[in-house]
């Protein structure tokens, strides 16, 4: 399957099921939102428990900034994304979580339908 028609299924499938797709999108992006809010907790919490150089000793905005930047492949001046990185990783993880839940629920309520 080419991208175009890739996109083309995938433009037919949102004009098909116009609710199910907005379901999807307000799952996605709630859950995106959250995670970007919690960004700064996870990152605290992946220090404490273990991730990165500094895993463990820190706590506070240090141990914050030190798990964040673990998640984003390290610090910038390691050749990692540093802080900037981790968010967008807990960030993409946390909207691809939603999308799949969502996609996942919507599908259920399509199947009990028929």
């Amino acid at each position: 399957m080419s991208i175009g028609d890739w996109i083309s299924s995938a433009i037919d499938a949102v004009v098909e099921n116009p609710i199910k797709s907005v379901a999807i999108v307000v799952g996605t992006v709630a859950t995106g939102g959250a995670a970007l809010a919690l960004a700064p907790a996870i990152g605290a919490a992946a220090s404490v428990a273990g991730i990165g150089a500094a895993a463990g000793t820190l706590s506070g905005a240090a141990a914050s900034s030190a798990g964040l930047a673990a998640l984003g492949g390290g610090t910038l001046a390691a050749g990692g994304l540093g802080m900037a990185g981790g968010t967008a990783v807990v960030t993409a993880v946390g909207a691809v979580t939603g999308a799949a839940a969502t996609t996942a629920i919507a599908s259920k309520v399509d199947s009990k339908k028929k």
